[in-house]
């Protein structure tokens, strides 16, 4: 199993000695996250939304170019030693303990799937009378000749927009890789074990935050949290998340991916290592593209759908799920959502090669299991005329990566602002939905 390569600069601190979170003050108990009995909250696409996209962006940049010294300032000694961390905002102090950890080797792997594949024949048997036409044309034109899916949904309802590849898409999924660290980050944030900016020692004077850790991929840092948070809860904020569980309302064909009743064994890594790099769990695109769109609308999990025709368009109802008690905390994971995009060092720095017209923040994933690797991209694009949200997943061999799927979903939205998808519509240019089809 290898992990996130763009991380392995910090992994590769932790060959000796990782340190793993003990909390000096006592944790919130295991319980449900609080639901909300007011209205559902959106978080707004154009106006203040947009505005604080921005200000996120603009931040930090500035935010990650200091972390980014200071978490290199030093290198990694040998031996690590037990320190004091303050948490700011929710209590107490952290004390961070020396815990070592099983890394697995990046060398020698070698790679029996195929990245590549024919686009008609990933596409046979997709239905897709009931999806916008740009966009999944703009989604198929930027998959190209990748072995892969393309999800694109509406966050502000739980539409599913286009669905290419609907055989993988609606598969049992894989291991979500890196893309487990937002899951891992929100419950984090949740319990008040840490704030985005709380400084982090992972041994040897190496210090990072949340949003470098976010940014850059850092497994050792998530490592931290999943011990501190402990199995129990873990599990219990990602099945929260919808990990586990179905994603969409009656969507023929989907299947399961499955968060397991078990901690994987110490020998393997444990919970540090279910919470870097998702070993274990499995994780559908569908699973991920809801978890992307309840950051972006604010906290509410839809049910996915997928309308089939234009009449099931026509009468589409969003379905709420569950209201996730995530609003106040959403704030702390997007800068590093935005950095992984915009610092240099980030993980989808490679999406800025086809489009930075608009603010995109997501999360890459990297692993691979019996001969075959994977490459994740889940993220969403705050545009003029609402947010977007995208997953790409990818299947096959050494070009099959996080960066590269994060690479072509700058495609995607390239794709789709070429086609005018971007631009306000006036209510003439709105598309009409009939008996027979959209004119």
């Amino acid at each position: 199993m290898k992990g996130d390569t763009l991380g392995k600069l910090a992994a590769s601190l932790l060959f000796l000695a990782s340190s793993s979170l003990a909390l000096a003050a006592t944790h919130k108990a295991v319980a449900h996250p609080h639901t909300h009995a007011s209205a559902v909250h959106h978080v707004a696409a154009r106006g203040t939304a947009g505005h604080l996209a921005s200000a996120h962006a603009k931040a930090t940049t500035a935010h990650l170019k200091t972390a980014h010294a200071v978490a290199h300032s030093r290198a990694a000694a040998p031996e690590a030693h037990a320190v004091a961390a303050t948490r700011h905002g929710r209590g107490a102090r952290a004390v961070l303990a020396v815990r070592r950890t099983r890394m697995s080797s990046a060398h020698g792997e070698r790679f029996t799937a195929s990245s590549f594949a024919d686009i008609d024949n990933l596409t046979l048997g997709d239905v897709t009378d009931g999806e916008d036409p740009n966009v999944r044309a703009a989604a198929i034109q930027a998959l190209g000749n990748m072995n892969g899916t393309a999800l694109a949904i509406d966050p502000s309802s739980g539409r599913i927009l286009a669905m290419v590849n609907q055989k993988l898409a609606l598969s049992p999924g894989a291991e979500p890789c890196s893309t487990i660290k937002l899951s891992v980050a929100l419950a984090a944030l949740e319990e008040g074990i840490v704030t985005r900016d709380t400084p982090v020692n992972l041994g040897g004077g190496y210090h990072v935050d949340m949003t470098y850790a976010l940014a850059k991929s850092v497994n050792p840092y998530f490592e931290v949290l999943g011990r501190t948070l402990g199995f129990e809860r873990v599990k219990h904020y990602a099945n929260q998340f919808g990990l586990g569980e179905l994603a969409g309302y009656n969507i023929q064909g989907e299947q399961l991916g499955t968060y397991p009743d078990h901690e994987l064994p110490q020998a393997q890594g444990g919970v540090g290592r279910m919470c870097s790099f998702g070993e274990s769990v499995q994780v559908t695109p569908l699973q991920l593209g809801a978890l992307v769109s309840a950051i972006a609308n604010g906290g509410t999990l839809y049910y996915l759908q997928h309308p089939q025709t234009p009449q099931e368009i026509a009468t589409f109802e969003p379905k709420v799920k569950r209201i996730l008690n995530i609003a106040p905390i959403i704030p702390e994971i997007l800068p590093g959502m935005a950095g992984a995009v915009n610092a240099s060092f980030g993980t989808a720095r490679s999406l800025r090669t086809n489009f930075h017209e608009f603010p995109v923040m997501g999360k890459t994933g990297t692993c691979s299991n019996n001969g075959t690797r994977y490459g994740w991209f889940g993220s969403f694009a705050d545009t003029p005329t609402g947010r977007i949200v995208t997953v790409i997943f990818l299947e096959g061999g050494r070009p099959t990566f996080g960066p590269k799927a994060a690479e072509l979903t700058g495609q995607f939205y390239r794709g789709l602002a070429d086609r005018g998808y971007f631009q306000p519509k006036t209510q003439s240019e709105r598309p009409t939905i009939t008996a027979t089809g959209t004119r």
